[in-house]
């Protein structure tokens, strides 16, 4: 930190009874009144470098006052001692505690050139921009003290040059900056009172103080230490500048809301405390500003951080926009996001759920839409731009197409397991509605889900938590599975399933063993009754209303159902038949051909190699010519 001292007389102010006077052989003669202290000094060295003081004077012998007061001073009886000590002339010393008090004080009592050369606000000026402005946390640590001195401060445009040399400074290439002199960050080199350009000699000559280089985030924890509105005009000044990428303003976005945001639970916005409910409010307006300042780029921030800003917000009962916009932004990058990050708590009285559901489903249609909007082949502009494309550079454009697509097929898949994990969480609320379960599972698209085992698992426990669910209710959800999709695994609980509706278990079974036909070839024919449920399956009506006659028929196969896994019995014993005629016929071929081979060898590779050399006697008159 920078020191400036003014002045070279000793201290000779002292406090008796509450009044502030000082020792001097020459009687005090004006009483001056400051808040709710009073001070016994002499007029001349007061009035002859404050220019307010002279012209309550002339106003008290008008009005024959005795004391001259002051209750309008923008600062304390402190910070007016300083300046009756610099019209004593008796040292006092200046540094970023105190530069933007006294400041103002001198200003309020207009110390400034008019009427004295070289007075206190010249003096101060010149500290202030030759020393506190050119360090980094100088000008931080004066940048805090001027929250309590405004608008004061404000005018005097204190505020924005603090906020010019943080911008300044913070943008510097990492390689100039002095790690050693960061305010949070430091290093056991650091040294109070050491400039940010700061040397130790060494011989004869110069090594720099700093250990290691500094990272691109160097000050961002520096920087967190302001409140949220200093904050904000910090990072605006500083993106204004363009010399900070995204991800670094993202990061400091993230220290930002973890440092002030530590301890956010359900009983701020739940108490009825009024102290809480301000803090509450404190944290929702933070939070707002933070997410206001979030680069536009996708990346710029994890997603996981974007998700823990929404649950804040939930909690915070931040504004809907808000909201939406971190929706929007987690749907950006939804690849990235955990399951944990994903359960965001239902805090509205008119929803019962356990979980924010239709606030997943909206991050999840930023998903798709986004990657809906993302181009599948490069485009061309124009017609006479197409004709001079080689080649190559189609080439190019086409695997950097197939690239684009891959990727983001990639995301898909990675996301339909995610909401496929989520759905098996918010599958155990006993109020979550049929609706939003079967919403949220259809969003995905079919080719993202090559598997439905995670499928059926939250169906089953979704079927399990509500065990009054009708018949037409459990088809309904139900229809989601595709039984072609499922594990070998999962089909032989599925078969034993018995809160499955009966058509689900008798496809289970019929793909299943379809499968079993196919791999092992000797089976081309499925029992008639299967088929006939399995056709009779693919023609259902969506409307349940309309399917009054198909559920009469699947009671009818319900009580036949018996007869139905003896058929499959039946044809499960014909595949291993099957099977095991097809061994045998390989072991009998597989004997034969070795039998073959050692007793001839073939006729036909001979006169391909008679083509390939010549005989004996053309061999001979070749040699011959040669």
């Amino acid at each position: 930190m920078k020191f400036m001292k003014l002045g070279s007389k000793p201290d000779t102010f002292y406090t008796e009874d509450g009044v502030r006077s000082v020792i001097s052989e020459v009687s005090s003669d004006v009483v001056i009144e400051v808040k709710d202290a009073q001070f016994l000094l002499h007029k001349f060295p007061l009035l002859s470098k404050c220019g307010k003081l002279q012209k309550l004077a002339a106003e008290a012998r008008q009005s024959k006052k005795d004391k001259l007061e002051l209750f309008d001073f923008p600062s304390g009886p402190d910070v007016f001692e300083i300046c009756a000590k610099f019209c004593y002339g008796i040292t006092i010393t200046l540094s970023a505690l105190n530069i933007v008090a006294v400041r103002c004080a001198a200003e309020y009592l207009e110390m400034n050139e008019d009427v004295e050369k070289g007075n206190l606000i010249f003096k101060l000026e010149v500290f202030l921009s030759s020393s506190i402005l050119r360090s980094w946390k100088d000008s931080i640590m004066t940048l805090k003290t001027t929250k309590a001195f405004m608008p004061c401060s404000e005018d005097l445009k204190l505020v924005s040059r603090c906020i010019d040399a943080i911008a300044y400074r913070a943008s510097v290439s990492a390689s100039k900056v002095d790690w050693s002199y960061t305010n949070t960050r430091s290093s056991p080199a650091k040294e109070e009172g050491t400039s940010h350009n700061s040397t130790t000699p060494i011989g004869n000559g110069i090594q720099s103080r700093r250990s290691h280089p500094a990272p691109k985030d160097w000050w961002v924890e520096d920087v967190a230490e302001l409140e949220i509105d200093l904050y904000w005009r910090v990072m605006v000044a500083i993106k204004s500048t363009g010399r900070i990428s995204h991800e670094v303003i993202g990061e400091a976005l993230r220290v930002y809301a973890f440092h002030w945001l530590p301890g956010m639970s359900k009983e701020i916005t739940h108490s009825h405390s009024s102290d809480n409910a301000d803090i509450a409010a404190k944290h929702g307006l933070l939070l707002e500003t933070v997410v206001s300042l979030l680069p536009a780029e996708k990346g710029s921030t994890s997603c996981s951080f974007l998700l823990k800003l929404l649950k804040a917000a939930t909690i915070l009962g931040a504004s809907p926009s808000s909201k939406m916009e971190l929706a929007r932004r987690v749907g950006m990058q939804l690849e990235e996001a955990s399951l944990n990050d994903l359960l965001i708590p239902s805090l509205s009285y008119a929803n019962e759920t356990l979980y924010d559901v239709d606030l997943v489903q909206t991050i999840l249609d930023h998903f798709i839409m986004q990657n809906q909007s993302l181009p599948t082949s490069p485009t061309r502009t124009t017609q006479v731009y197409e004709k001079r494309r080689t080649r190559s550079t189609e080439n190019i454009d086409f695997v950097e197409s197939r690239t684009s697509t891959a990727a983001t097929n990639s995301a898909k898949f990675k996301v339909a397991k995610l909401i496929d994990a989520y759905l098996i969480e918010i599958a155990r609320d006993a109020n979550l509605p049929i609706s939003k379960f079967v919403a949220l599972s259809e969003a995905i698209p079919d080719f993202a889900r090559p598997v439905h085992d995670d499928l059926y698992r939250a169906i089953d426990t979704y079927l399990q938590e509500h065990p009054g669910f009708t018949k037409s209710e459990r088809k309904r959800i139900c229809r989601l599975l595709d039984c072609k999709k499922l594990s070998t695994e999962v089909c032989l609980h599925a078969a034993q399933n018995d809160r499955l509706p009966l058509r689900v278990v008798v496809q289970v079974l019929y793909f299943e063993q379809l499968r079993a036909a196919m791999a092992g070839g000797g089976v081309h024919e499925l029992p008639s009754n299967l088929k006939a449920l399995i056709s009779a399956e693919e023609s259902d009506c969506q409307d349940v209303g309309q399917s009054s006659s198909f559920d009469e028929g699947w009671d009818a196969v319900q009580q036949n159902f018996n007869a139905l896994k003896g058929d499959l019995a039946k044809m499960k014993q014909r595949l291993a038949e099957a099977e095991k005629e097809r061994n045998d016929l390989r072991e009998e071929v597989a004997k034969t051909s070795k039998s073959k081979g050692l007793c001839a060898f073939p006729s036909k590779p001979r006169k391909i190699l008679s083509k390939l050399w010549p005989s004996a006697k053309s061999g001979a008159s070749v040699n011959e010519k040669i």
